[in-house]
């Protein structure tokens, strides 16, 4: 686990997805994303290739797949 209380930055998007990769894990490894900018430059990207992570973006618009958009919604 990975917790920051501060801005994030992709250098921690980067951190993030080294410990993701150390775990030594002999399955592929697909992470999901928003569309954030520190999430979606080419740095991060470069790491995911070299680390051979997937990274799979959600459409621009999709609350109903982003659960963090549920956050703070009342149900009816």
């Amino acid at each position: 686990m990975v917790t920051y209380d501060t801005y994030i930055t992709a250098a921690q998007v980067c951190e993030l997805r080294s410990k993701i990769a150390d775990l030594g894990l002999i399955i592929s490894i697909t992470l999901v994303l928003d569309n954030a900018r520190y999430q979606k430059c080419k740095i991060v990207e470069k790491l995911a290739l070299s680390l051979s992570i997937e990274l799979l973006y959600l459409p621009s618009y999709s609350p109903n797949l982003n659960l963090i958009e549920r956050r703070g919604k009342t149900v009816p």
